[in-house]
């Protein structure tokens, strides 16, 4: 009986180790196919920018949006955060970032009403750790910027997430301190979901923290999410910092909020990412009553 043929081993080797080259080859290509794509999102400003109203939850008055850019859709970018996680790995994020900086704060101004009620409102900017702290970036720019387009520092906040981890956090707090003498403000994005946070809370100081949407989800019936959320609230309260509750989608976590204290909140229920900065506004279902001191929110159905 005749015996299958196997393979000498000098050529499974060969064999293996050719296969290893084109699954390279593959994963190279289609790397260079995303710079590609990127690259062409990046110099022709395929951004599309969008404005996210901020409530007062105790009143609902509109402080402020927070500017985001998200890219047309791309096969090489299923979603934004592929989008931005790639970007965060190329050599072109200091530039990136200036270009997204400058089509944020030129939209906003180009795209406010004409009514003159925004003057004081905030406008949040997404900002990259190591963008801020890179020795590329000239002192002065953003502020010419600023003056350029009628704006002060002082309606501008930087939104550092966690998720892009700060490595020296004694110099980087110099650096925010040297945009807080200009009139900038600091907000900690995505605070709570697990990146770094009472370290990145302690040493950078914020004005603000945005508490992560997966805090609030569901938070009205969360008895971990809820003690957490007080812990926040408390050290917020303690250090003077203002408290915004991102990724607000019901009339039950907006409801637990206000009750809770917190001050400001962001999410679908309030406002739906936009290409105008305009009003934000509470679900339909919750009216105000008075109480002593001022109001309370409740939903109408009760």
């Amino acid at each position: 009986m005749t015996k299958p043929w196997a393979m000498p081993p000098k050529l499974s080797v060969i064999s293996q180790y050719l296969q290893h080259l084109n699954g390279r080859m593959r994963g190279e290509i289609k790397e260079l196919g995303r710079l590609t794509a990127f690259l062409d999102i990046m110099n022709n400003k395929r951004l599309d920018t969008f404005f996210q109203p901020i409530l007062q939850l105790s009143s609902g008055r509109t402080i402020g949006h927070e500017a985001l850019n998200r890219p047309h859709g791309s096969v090489h970018f299923p979603t934004t955060e592929h989008f931005y996680e790639f970007a965060g790995r190329t050599e072109q994020m200091f530039r990136f970032e200036q270009d997204c900086r400058r089509l944020s704060l030129s939209r906003y101004v180009e795209r406010l009403p004409k009514s003159g009620v925004e003057s004081e409102r905030l406008v949040f900017i997404n900002v990259h750790p190591g963008v801020l702290n890179d020795a590329r970036h000239k002192s002065g720019e953003t502020l010419g910027l600023l003056q350029e387009l009628g704006l002060s520092p002082e309606r501008i906040v930087f939104e550092l997430t966690e998720r892009q981890a700060v490595q020296d956090y004694v110099g980087f707090e110099k650096v925010l301190s040297h945009y807080r003498e200009q009139g900038f403000r600091i907000a900690v994005d995505d605070a709570g979901s697990g990146y770094n946070s009472l370290k990145t809370l302690v040493y950078l100081k914020p004005e603000f923290i945005k508490l992560d949407k997966s805090l609030i989800h569901g938070i009205q019936g969360n008895r971990e999410q809820q003690e957490l959320l007080e812990l926040v609230r408390e050290y917020a309260e303690r250090s003077s910092t203002r408290v915004i509750a991102e990724g607000i989608e019901t009339a039950g976590e907006l409801q637990f909020l206000q009750q809770a204290g917190i001050e400001f909140g962001q999410g679908y229920a309030l406002g739906r990412p936009v290409h105008r900065p305009v009003h934000g506004s509470f679900p339909s279902d919750i009216i105000k009553v008075p109480v002593r001191g001022g109001y309370k929110h409740v939903s109408s159905d009760r």
